[in-house]
């Protein structure tokens, strides 16, 4: 009996531990997510945050998460939309809405319509500390990996 005892404490407390270190969509919501990172079929572009700020355009590709909206900033227009979580890190952003500035920069060539579509075809949002990532898809169906850091 002593030695089942000794067997399943260890167990049981490996379970209540991994249980709570479960990301949850709490530490994402209320706060200012900047990307700094795109990930297309392998391929990896990093944005420079202090590269960005130091061209005035740090306040640029930003996503924010309250109770029933996404919102942020693209390159340069402010968008919003409402979302939906589902299972364990599901997610579905509905279609973007935006203010109707110009783009005059791309940077690292990643244009705002492209950002807004990768954005509506996220499925899914893993918290990788410190950094969240959105799962999604390219308009023919590719692997994109969306990487944000606060």
């Amino acid at each position: 009996m002593k030695k089942l005892f000794f067997l399943l404490v260890p167990v049981g407390i490996a379970m209540i531990m991994s249980c709570s270190s479960a990301p949850k969509f709490s530490d994402v919501a209320g706060k200012e997510w900047k990307l700094i990172e795109v990930r297309i079929g392998g391929i990896s572009v990093l944005f420079d945050r202090n590269t960005l700020s130091g061209e005035g355009a740090g306040d640029i590709f930003t996503m924010n998460f309250d109770a029933e909206t996404i919102s942020g900033i693209g390159a340069p227009n402010r968008y919003s939309a409402p979302y939906t979580l589902s299972g364990k890190q599901g997610i579905s952003i509905m279609p973007m809405r935006s203010t109707l500035m110009a783009s005059i920069r791309q940077p690292e060539k990643l244009r705002e319509y492209d950002f807004f579509t990768y954005m509506q075809n996220a499925y899914e949002w893993k918290l990788e500390k410190p950094n969240l990532e959105l799962l999604s898809k390219t308009e023919d169906g590719g692997e994109v990996i969306l990487v944000f850091s606060l």
